[in-house]
């Protein structure tokens, strides 16, 4: 038997793009929160809790892209067709952040809402964009002759903007327990009271798109709700709810670490609650991994490399979260 090389190749993008939007997303997250902390202190403590890690955390972004590009080149030439729109307004909401990131800590006491502005700006701009293309690529995008054959709109609609808003929810709550987990007094004490109310509103987002892509898809509704597949898939929403009570019993007690380590538990169903729904197609509705694989000749000159590069980038972020673990005080500089 062969290796099955576009399934490994499949595997090694989700884990990328996986490891993006815990990394990403709770530093995003902080840029989310930014409105409801108006303190100049608060701020840098909210910062601090990242500037030493939050560039390398986009490193997963750049390896998901590039791995598409080389093993899947349908897929890339497609997908970046349909959603060139919202991935560009992404990456204009990605610099912002990262500028905002940079010149906030240099700028004098009136220009520095300017930079906050921005950096709240790109956060909201940059997830939402996010969750507009996943919420596009949920819907499908329509492929003919191997081509894109839909329109340049055709990402605009009403499911698209709730997923967007939803990421936007779902990655403040991200924020909101990796701040309770790096910071302590007063500051942690507002995302303590901020992560109850919010985490009710991710499981009633998690809740509308559960019951809204079935009933707007009907491979993926067959996909979730036949028999026997009823039986395996039901332990992931089952999950959802423990995880979900468990995370509010935790942040009722005041725990510092338990509600983000279930928040990613939380982020890590909802990932394989797409995966279920939309396995193995990398276009959808119909383009499964296999159909827009490269050559195995490409696949297997590319692997070599990426296995070989991706232990140093686990091993880098590893390493500089291990370094810069503990928490973050109104003392503490930016780094």
């Amino acid at each position: 038997m062969g290796i099955d090389l576009p399934l490994i190749w499949a595997v090694i993008i989700i884990f990328g793009i996986m490891m993006y939007v815990v990394m990403d997303g709770f530093d995003l997250g902080i840029g989310i929160l930014f409105p409801f902390i108006p303190g100049k202190t608060d701020r840098d403590v909210m910062m601090n809790t990242v500037a030493p890690v939050w560039d390398g955390n986009e490193t997963w972004l750049v390896l998901g892209g590039a791995a598409l590009f080389g093993a899947f080149p349908l897929a890339y030439s497609v997908v970046l067709s349909a959603l060139y729109l919202p991935l560009i307004l992404m990456l204009i909401g990605l610099i912002f952040r990262g500028v905002a990131f940079e010149f906030r800590f240099k700028a004098k006491d009136h220009k520095r809402h300017l930079w906050d502005k921005a950096f709240i700006g790109g956060s909201l701009a940059a997830t939402f964009f996010q969750g507009v293309a996943l919420g596009a690529f949920i819907d499908g995008i329509p492929v003919v002759d191997r081509q894109f054959a839909g329109g340049s709109l055709d990402w605009l609609t009403p499911f698209t903007m709730f997923c967007g808003v939803a990421l936007i929810i779902a990655y403040a709550l991200l924020g909101c327990t990796w701040l309770i987990m790096k910071t302590e007094g007063p500051l942690q004490e507002k995302m303590h009271n901020l992560a109850r109310p919010l985490a009710f509103v991710v499981l009633a987002v998690i809740g509308i798109v559960s019951i809204w892509t079935p009933l707007t898809h009907p491979e993926i509704a067959s996909r979730w709700f036949t028999l026997p597949n009823l039986f395996w898939f039901l332990p992931v929403p089952i999950l959802v709810l423990v995880t979900m009570y468990g995370l509010i019993r935790a942040v009722a007690r005041n725990a510092h670490y338990t509600p983000f380590l279930l928040t990613l538990v939380l982020i890590f169903l909802g990932y394989s609650g797409l995966g279920i729904s939309l396995w193995p197609n990398i276009i959808p509705p119909s383009v499964s991994i296999w159909d827009a694989a490269a050559p195995p000749q490409s696949q297997g000159f590319m692997l070599v490399g990426t296995l070989f590069i991706i232990p140093f980038i686990l091993g880098y972020t590893f390493w500089s979260y291990y370094v810069f673990r503990g928490k973050v005080t109104h003392e503490d500089g930016y780094h």
